[in-house]
Order: structure tokens, then C-alpha cells, then sequence
């Protein structure tokens, strides 16, 4: 049985283990390594570690972060085959849909290779007779990164490059379901010239992340999960002094207005409610279309999601994988089976799904329920499996308002071909990312992810310029440099003096 370890001060770490965790490949069912769960202790050596090699790392000149971290994307893109076949053995999505993670992480590595331009400060001249102002962001210190199990490389990439290249060191706590791919990046930034004990991770689930939260040596926290553990990331790290960014659940809408082009609506909705297993924080679960176009649209929705093989991710031809455990399978489906016996249709049934040869795999196909009643578990609860929820209301305000009545704001998307619908919608839509004609609008790299209301907890979304302004703090610096003789000083707070 492999053991996966922990990586401390630059090179595998076993320390004094609380535990191991069985960590399975979803498509099999079958338990393929044991990860060493950190301790207290193993915590307190990561931090310490982190803390001495922060101070000599954050006098390091940009320029040399910055060629390390050129250095550091090459090797990302140089091992991409060996992070894809990670995440497909520990996660289940199919392969090509692990190179496109890897893809949208590297790009943060790009906006990070170019942070130069954004982590400059300010400077006013002569503010004063003499007195010059100007403004520096320094980092925070240990900072660390709470990762969930459905994007192993490219959730900790929108956290690890920011808080390195603005000078602080890192410490990752990734899933305990998908934790090898961290420490192959822990590997690729020491082959790429990161001093030892600037990228730490240290794995775990409930009790690392508790002795995390209240760690005085952690100076900041970056979350991505549930809402309901968001809540207690940031009540618990704030309560201890620590700046929070916890980014919750989402149970993301499209409204559908009768213009749009339904083939192309309905090719892009299944893409979006079905990737990944729908394992994604911008999956599409919720469809609300307007004005009789329901039952055109669902038709077309279950013919391409018919088409979707499922199957074990490193398969030639898959499309979709396995849910990431059999608790998850059994969840996702008794909310199908409640929402029917409250009177929904399911249209298109995956729930009995068997995949040959992957009997024992968390395997579920392509699901479309209509009917559901807005009081339904199903439509209110985040789902996070391959189910697509299908709505039908009379107009575009009965249609705004339901979305706007989720207490979820993480993205949202309309399909159609009218621009000022399409505007109004932009305007008027409680999200944080939006699409038109998009169904998973989640920006670039040199813009900033993240929703509003309870999809993110905090003031700062992660990545882009909001990602290097949560990773460092301000400082203003007033300057002086009287001229030979002139020592006169004066009691007054006027600027004209």
C-alpha cells in the first residue's frame, strides 16, 4: 500500500502522524494509498519551518521570484501528463478535463509571472512643503490554503502562486480524497529554485484544518468548500485574529428566454451540468427557461447528454467520471428519489448506472428532473453531482426574481440573442461572475473569482488583483529631507505650513 506524506522544509515529511486515511480511486472503488494525517506537532514544525523561511524569502528581489516562477510554469507545463493522471486517479474526472484544470491554474501562474505591475505602489510629490508620500504592500507572513477535493491543482494554484510572489510562505491543506497532486507541485517549485520551507503541505481533514484555524503562527487563510464550513473558517480565523477569504457553495441558475438559440443553449447547458460529474462550484444545476420553451429545451438537453460515456477518466472516449466517493452517490441520488416522490419527472435517469468492468466504481449518469417544486431539497441544496434541475416560469421577472431569491450568488447566466435583455440581466443579476451566452462564466486569471451573499464569506475574491491585495498589506511612508539649516518646526496640523 503507498503512503502519501506530507512536505515540509523543501522534501517529504512523516513527522509524528495522527492517523493515515484510506484514499480511494472513485472509478474502482478500490483503496490505493494510505495518507499520513498531520498531527498538532507535525503543524507546529510546518509553521515553524514556514516562519524562518518567510523572513529571508520576502527580501528576496522580485526579479528573482519572478525567474523562479517563470521557472516554476515550465515545469507545470513540462509535467502535465504526471498531475492529469494524479487527478483522474483520485478525483475520477476524465483526463482531458484534468489538462483543462491544469490549463486554468497555469494561467494564475502567468498573472503571477506579471505581478510586478500589480503590486506596485503610489507616490505623490511634494505633498507638502518638502514632504513627499508614497505607498508599498508588504506580505503577511505564514499564510495557508484549504483546498476541496474537485480541483487538486488548479484551486491551490488560484491561492499558492499570489501568496509567493508577494513574499509570504505557504502552507496547503489539501482534500484528504486528492492529495497527491501537492506534493508534486511542492516538487516542481524545489526543482524550480523555491527556497526550502517557503511551499509547505500538510494533509488531514476536520482536526488539521480546527488546529489551523486557531494556529498563532498562521497569519492568513484561504478557504474553498461548503458555505456551512466557510461560516466556520471565518468565525473561527477571525475570532483568532487571522484576514479570511472563504469561498461557499453555489447553486447556480441560467435563465433561458425564449429568442435564444436553443440547440446552442441546450449543447452548452449539458457541457456545464454535467462536466465533472457536476464536482464544480460553477457546474449548472438550475435551468429556468421562460415564456413555453421547457420542453423544446429539455429534449434537447437529453439528447446530448445521452451521447455523454461514462466511464473511468483515464479510458479513451469518456466524457464524464464518477462522483468522488459512494457517500456522495448515495446522497445525490436519494435527493433525486425525495423530488420524485414530491412529483417531479425525472426525464433522464442515471441514478442505476453501471459502468462494466467498474462495477465497485461511485459511477452515475446524465440526470434531468423537471417539476420540481421550489420548496425541494433538490432545488435548494447544492447538489454537486451530474443533475440538472429544469424550471419553467411566464416572464424574465419571474424568472430574476427566483434567481435572486438563492441564497447563493457565485454565478449565474442568461441565454439569449437580445442585447438589452442580455444587459438588464448583467445589471440586475445577484452574482458575483456572470455569463451571457456562457454558462460557466468563470473569468481569467487577471480577474478576480468569486460570488456574493453566501458564496463567499470576506471582502476579497481570490486570484487577480483581489488575490495580491488579500495576500498583503499596505503601508505609507511620509517623507522628509529638510534642506541644510532649515530646522524649524511647528505645532500646527495645516499642510500649508
Amino acid at each position: 500500500m503507498r503512503t502519501i506524506e506530507q512536505w515540509v522544509g523543501g522534501q517529504p515529511f512523516y513527522g509524528d502522524p495522527a492517523g493515515r486515511i484510506p484514499v480511494e480511486n472513485p472509478a474502482t472503488g478500490d483503496v490505493i494509498a494510505e495518507l499520513l494525517e498531520a498531527s498538532p506537532a507535525d503543524l507546529d514544525d510546518a509553521v515553524r519551518v514556514a516562519a524562518e523561511a518567510q523572513k529571508e524569502w520576502a527580501r528576496t528581489p522580485l526579479a528573482k521570484r519572478t525567474a523562479m516562477m517563470f521557472t516554476m510554469r515550465e515545469l507545470v507545463l513540462a509535467h502535465e501528463d504526471e498531475l492529469a493522471r494524479a487527478i483522474v486517479t483520485e478525483h475520477g474526472k476524465d483526463y482531458s478535463d484534468a489538462v483543462g484544470e491544469i490549463q486554468r491554474g497555469r494561467e494564475t501562474l502567468d498573472f503571477a509571472c506579471g505581478i510586478g505591475s500589480t503590486l506596485r505602489g503610489d507616490y505623490s510629490f511634494d505633498v507638502s512643503a518638502g514632504i513627499d508620500v508614497h505607498s508599498i504592500r508588504q506580505p503577511l507572513g505564514v499564510v495557508a490554503g484549504i483546498c476541496p477535493f474537485n480541483f487538486p491543482v488548479m484551486v491551490p494554484m488560484w491561492m499558492h502562486p499570489l501568496a509567493i510572489m508577494t513574499g509570504n510562505s505557504f502552507i496547503l491543506k489539501p482534500a484528504a480524497q486528492t492529495p497527491s497532486a501537492s506534493l508534486i507541485i511542492a516538487r516542481l517549485y524545489r526543482e524550480a529554485g523555491l527556497p526550502d520551507g517557503v511551499f509547505n503541505v500538510v494533509s488531514g481533514e476536520r482536526d488539521i484544518v480546527a488546529h489551523i484555524l486557531t494556529h498563532p503562527g498562521i497569519d492568513a487563510i484561504s478557504f474553498v468548500g461548503s458555505t456551512p464550513v466557510a461560516h466556520i473558517v471565518r468565525d473561527t480565523a477571525t475570532a483568532h485574529g487571522k484576514r479570511v477569504q472563504a469561498l461557499g457553495g453555489a447553486n447556480n441558475h441560467a435563465i433561458v428566454l425564449p429568442d435564444a438559440d436553443l440547440e446552442f443553449a441546450a449543447t452548452h447547458i449539458s457541457a456545464a451540468a454535467f462536466g465533472a460529474a457536476g464536482e464544480r462550484c460553477m457546474a449548472l444545476p438550475i435551468v429556468v427557461t421562460v415564456g413555453g420553451i421547457g420542453n423544446e429545451l429539455v429534449d434537447r438537453i437529453a439528447h446530448h447528454a445521452k451521447k455523454i460515456r461514462v466511464g473511468d477518466g483515464m479510458d479513451e472516449g469518456v466524457d464524464m467520471g464518477p462522483v468522488i466517493s459512494a457517500t456522495a452517490r448515495q446522497r445525490i441520488i436519494a435527493l433525486v428519489d425525495e423530488a420524485e416522490r414530491d412529483g417531479a419527472r425525472v426525464v433522464l435517469d442515471g441514478r442505476g448506472l453501471v459502468v462494466e468492468g467498474r462495477e465497485g466504481g461511485h459511477f452515475l449518469g446524465p440526470t434531468i428532473v423537471t417539476g420540481v417544486s421550489t420548496d425541494s431539497t433538490l432545488y435548494h441544496q447544492e447538489v454537486f453531482g451530474p443533475v440538472l434541475t429544469v424550471l419553467e416560469v411566464d416572464t424574465y421577472e419571474d424568472a430574476i426574481d427566483l434567481v435572486n431569491a438563492s441564497p447563493f450568488g457565485n454565478g449565474a447566466a442568461i441565454f439569449t440573442n437580445d442585447g438589452g435583455m442580455a444587459r438588464r440581466f448583467t445589471l440586475e443579476v445577484e452574482a458575483g461572475m456572470v455569463g451571457v451566452n456562457v454558462p460557466i462564466p468563470t473569468p481569467v486569471a487577471y480577474y478576480s473569482f468569486g460570488g456574493w451573499k453566501e458564496s463567499l464569506l470576506g471582502d476579497r475574491h481570490i486570484h487577480g488583483p483581489e488575490g495580491v491585495s488579500f495576500y498583503t498589506r499596505a503601508k505609507v511612508i511620509t517623507t522628509r529631507w529638510p534642506d541644510a539649516g532649515a530646522h524649524g518646526a511647528t505645532m500646527s496640523f495645516r499642510r500649508d505650513e
